[in-house]
Parts: structure tokens; C-alpha cells; sequence
């Protein structure tokens, strides 16, 4: 499998961008990808009842 480009890598920026993530989400989440570390995996929002 080929490596992302840079202009994948920047449309996947601008939308999380786009969907109301915040830069701190959004690098942690290129982090979770490259490394697989858990630290960085995204978490699922709680419901509210």
C-alpha cells in the first residue's frame, strides 16, 4: 500500500477541520494513525441523556 500524499494528508486536516475538531484532536489522531499508540486513539464521545 502506497503512503498517504501530502494533498490527502491536507484534505484529511481540512476535514476534521470541517467537522469541529480542534488542532489538539486533530494531531493526536495523525499520531494514533502513524504509531498505533493507544494514548493517541481517539475516544468516543459520551451520550447525553
Amino acid at each position: 500500500m502506497d503512503n498517504m500524499n501530502m494533498q490527502e494528508a491536507s484534505r484529511v486536516i481540512l476535514g476534521l477541520r470541517a467537522a469541529g475538531w480542534d488542532e489538539k484532536k486533530i494531531n493526536d489522531f495523525i499520531l494514533y494513525i502513524e504509531t498505533g499508540d493507544e494514548q493517541y486513539k481517539p475516544k468516543q464521545k459520551e451520550k447525553a441523556e
